[in-house]
Formats: structure tokens, C-alpha cells, sequence
């Protein structure tokens, strides 16, 4: 039986900011882009999560919630080389570790470097080393199989380690809320919901069949995570041919500030995925399904690879440019790079520190 941990860096961005400008400890503060333009928060800290602020929602939204929010400017360089020091640290115990961002990976410590044996006692050796070499606290999730393990490090946030053994895996998942399923989104807990599924004890009463036809090829994969079902291994050198992000919108969207609002969002995580695997790309491909499920895709590919978010947004911008909506409302928008050209791990980018004008930031 396998050992996999899954950690997970609590408010990362965020966290790292309040250690290295003691000013902004105890204040809320959100890492993103401005709110006087089309911004973003990447992450915000836990002060100003207590007002709803959340990851992925407009530095505008987040400023209504908390008028004394802080806006940060990315230090995207400096989130790089201290992942790089937390990756050291997980190599102390294995070499089977598949990063998933800059801020959380999955280790298989099956057969630990320096023979431990006890997952949970190697998960606290890991907290404690990132604790006092970095002044960071992360939580870890520590099970049989990725899928439990990322779970797990969520359900005890922020500096928790939780254990979820064989013998509790059942019990676990079936008391578990439908919306804290890793791979649930907001609209498919809506849907889920709506058929009477509020927990994976619902969940588990519908057959493979049924949830294939109500939620698609994802049907098969909720069936099988309410059982603890997951063979996947620890790839730590899993080749990607493509990196995609994308959003199912809880109401389709109709106003096109909106959407680029959104894409704007997108082309900010697809940068960050970029970044984490140290590459670049030629071909950038746009997804837009409508209300209707009709599906849309268009694409660009320059003589120059694309990384930075600045690029990604400029070119997902002009794509979006080319859709004809005719007046039909969208459900889901998707950006993919491909096309790949690799870089050192710790090699550094044109554009990559230029995500934001910070020219209409507070200052910190």
C-alpha cells in the first residue's frame, strides 16, 4: 500500500509577503492586480479572507469586501526561488514528487530516503523544516492515493496535518460534503445538488451509468473518487504535450468586459502552470462553449513562444476579438499553450516580472 503526502503551502503569495515586510503581518492584503483596471487576486491572506476575499475573484470585488485591503504587487521571482527551497527540502525525503504549482506537490514516500517508515511522522519533519527554514507554514494531507491526500491537506487549513488511513477512507467520503470533493466545482455542486447529491454518501447511490449520463466522461470519475478508487502514480517527470486552464461559469455571461475579465484571470493561472514547468509556447488556443454546449475554439501561433502573462493576455485578447457570439451567452472559457519549447527549471524569462502595472498600487 502506498504513502502519498500532499502539501500544500497556506496563502502562499500572500504568506511570503507578510514574512519579508513586517507592515502587512496582521493586515489584510490581497497579491494580484489593481483594482483600478481589469485585476485580479492571485491570493490573498488570511485577514482578508475573513471578509470573503478569495483567489480568482476581481481586485474590484475584493475591495468592496474590504475597503482597507492592501494591494500587493507580485514577486513572481521570489515565489520561484522559494518554491525551489521547499523542493529541496521534499528531496530530503523522496525523489518521487510531482509538483501540481509553485505551492503544492504530491510526494511518494512508499520507501523514504532516510527510512522513516511513518508518513505522517516524515509530513511533520517536512511542516517543521519549512516552518523554521522559511518562516512558512504549510498544511499536509497524508493517505493511500493522491486523491485522499489532496483532500486531506485542504481539511484542516491553515497549518494542519491530517491522516486519512485505510481503515477511514469509506467513512471519510461519504460524510464528506459534495463541494469539498477535489474536481467539484461550483457549478457542478450546484447540479450535484439539484439531483438530491449533498455528500459522497448521496453521491455513492448513483451507479457509474447514470453519472456518466447526467455529468459526462466526469460521471466515471466521481464514481470512482467516492470509493477512494485511485491508481494514479507520483510522476516527477511527467511530460506535458500542452497546459490548459478553464471555467465553467456558475451563470453564463453575456458581456464581453466580462468575459475578458475572466480571461484575464485564466491567462494568469496559465502563466503560473507555465512557469512552474519552465516552458514556453508558440500556439495559444482559446475555448468558448456557449449556453447551448456548442463549442469554439481559436488559435495563434507567432515565430515568438509565449510565457509571460502580458503575452498570454494580449493574445488571448485578440482571439477573443475574432468570436462571433451572436448574441448567444457563454458558459465556459478555456486558454491552452502549446507548441513547447523547454527552459532550465530556474532560468529566467523575458516579460516574466511584468504581470502588473503596479502604478496604481498602495503602498506597502
Amino acid at each position: 500500500m502506498r504513502k502519498i503526502i500532499h502539501v500544500d503551502m497556506d496563502s502562499f503569495y500572500a504568506s511570503v509577503e507578510q514574512r519579508d515586510f513586517p507592515e502587512l503581518r496582521g493586515k489584510p492584503i490581497a497579491v494580484g492586480g489593481s483594482p483600478d483596471g481589469r485585476g485580479v487576486v492571485a491570493t490573498s491572506s488570511y485577514e482578508a479572507r475573513r471578509f470573503g476575499v478569495k483567489s480568482a475573484m476581481s481586485s474590484r470585488q475584493a475591495l468592496q469586501l474590504c475597503p482597507d485591503i492592501i494591494f500587493v504587487y507580485p514577486r513572481f521571482d521570489v515565489y520561484k526561488e522559494v518554491s525551489i527551497r521547499i523542493r529541496e527540502i521534499f528531496r530530503r525525503y523522496t525523489d518521487l514528487i510531482e509538483p501540481l504549482s509553485l505551492d503544492e506537490a504530491y510526494l511518494d514516500v512508499t520507501e523514504d530516503k532516510k527510512g522513516i517508515g511513518s508518513a505522517i511522522d516524515i509530513a511533520k519533519e517536512i511542516k517543521a523544516a519549512i516552518k523554521g527554514e522559511l518562516n512558512l507554514t504549510a498544511s499536509a494531507g497524508v493517505s493511500v492515493n493522491k486523491f485522499i491526500a489532496k483532500i486531506a491537506s485542504d481539511y484542516n487549513k491553515p497549518d494542519g496535518l491530517t491522516f486519512i488511513g485505510p481503515s477511514k477512507v469509506v467513512r471519510f467520503l461519504e460524510a464528506l460534503p459534495i463541494e469539498r470533493f477535489f474536481g467539484v466545482g461550483k457549478v457542478t455542486a450546484e447540479k450535484m445538488k439539484g439531483k438530491g447529491i449533498h455528500s459522497g454518501f448521496d453521491l455513492k447511490l448513483f451507479s457509474e451509468a447514470q453519472l456518466i449520463k447526467d455529468f459526462g466522461k466526469s460521471g466515471s470519475f466521481f464514481y470512482n473518487m467516492v470509493r477512494g478508487n485511485d491508481d494514479r502514480p507520483v510522476r516527477s517527470n511527467r511530460v506535458a504535450k500542452s497546459i490548459s486552464v478553464e471555467d465553467t461559469f456558475e451563470r453564463d455571461i453575456f458581456d464581453l468586459d466580462q468575459m475578458k475579465e475572466e480571461l484575464d484571470l485564466l491567462c494568469l493561472k496559465l502563466s503560473n502552470r507555465i512557469d512552474l514547468k519552465s516552458v514556453s509556447g508558440r500556439t495559444l488556443t482559446l475555448k468558448v462553449k456557449f449556453s447551448d454546449f456548442t463549442l469554439l475554439t481559436r488559435s495563434y501561433t507567432g515565430v515568438h513562444f509565449l510565457s509571460s502573462y502580458q503575452q498570454l493576455k494580449e493574445e488571448a485578447g485578440l482571439l477573443l476579438d475574432k468570436v462571433d457570439f451572436e448574441d448567444r451567452k457563454v458558459r465556459l472559457l478555456g486558454v491552452t499553450i502549446s507548441n513547447f519549447f523547454e527552459h532550465e527549471f530556474d532560468s529566467p524569462r523575458n516579460g516574466q516580472l511584468s504581470l502588473f502595472d503596479d502604478s496604481n498600487y498602495r503602498p506597502v
